[in-house]
């Protein structure tokens, strides 16, 4: 009894430190998973293209936050573990996505073109 009042700190100090593991696993454990990546990577080729119904083309910044303030409203737990860099590369493969949607389907460019 008389080394657990001598060394209380070290005692502390180790929970603390197995708090902090314990936390960063259970962050890591609630990452993503490719299933739920895929499917908010093809939820970005919807959300760009009502971007491009609602502010048309050469809007690009603007194009971008509306996006992601979509996905923001969509996916608030996945928002809060991606980072902006890494939404901003998936909004690009879906913005040529959609360019080359828009290029071959006409039904889809008339939605688009008509939508405003």
């Amino acid at each position: 009894m008389n080394w657990v009042i001598e060394n209380w700190y070290l005692i502390v100090a180790l929970l603390a430190v197995l708090c902090l593991v314990g936390v960063e696993i259970h962050h890591f454990l609630k990452q993503p998973t490719k299933k739920q990546i895929g499917l908010v990577k093809e939820w970005l080729l919807f959300a760009c293209i009502e971007a491009e119904k609602e502010l048309g083309s050469e809007t690009g910044q603007y194009k971008l936050l509306y996006v992601y303030d979509l996905f923001v409203a969509r996916f608030p737990s996945i928002a809060k573990m991606v980072p902006f860099s890494v939404f901003s590369s998936w909004v690009d493969s879906a913005l040529e996505e959609m360019e080359k949607l828009l290029s071959e389907n006409e039904v889809v460019k008339g939605i688009v073109v008509g939508g405003k």
